[in-house]
């Protein structure tokens, strides 16, 4: 039943990417600012949806890793379009981490603005400045 919920929750960031993906009337690295905000949303909104989907079951593992594969590479694909095919999966991994830790932090009340002068928001856009191309 858990596992079903964490795929359930994988097929919706899958949706939602997609729908990132296909916003023309923006830059790269908004559609990309966009894409990492929608695994923070999750995470911010549904904490313990979020938490089940990056929980692998002992049970049978190969449903839920096919579905956050398909969320990975529409995710991937956005990356790419800022960083280049070479550098998409280091670069991903650096965002999807950073964007794990950001949610970690606010999660616990440990990412407040007055401590650190920023948000989980800010923190994402100045990652994604710092990205090259």
């Amino acid at each position: 039943m858990l596992a079903a919920l964490a795929i359930r929750g994988w097929v919706h960031m899958t949706l939602d990417l997609e729908l990132v993906q296909s916003c023309k009337g923006i830059g790269s690295r908004e559609r990309l600012y966009r894409a990492v905000l929608a695994f923070l949303t999750v995470a911010r909104e549904r904490p313990y949806l979020y938490a089940l989907m990056f929980i692998t079951p002992s049970r049978d593992p190969r449903a839920i890793i096919t579905a956050a594969s398909r969320a990975q590479d529409v995710f991937l694909a956005i990356v790419a379009d800022v960083v280049g095919q070479g550098d998409a999966r280091s670069r991903g991994a650096l965002l999807m981490s950073s964007a794990h830790g950001i949610a970690g932090m606010e999660r616990s009340g440990q990412l407040s603005e007055k401590k650190w002068g920023t948000t989980g928001d800010q923190l994402l856009q100045q990652l994604i400045a710092l990205l090259g191309r």
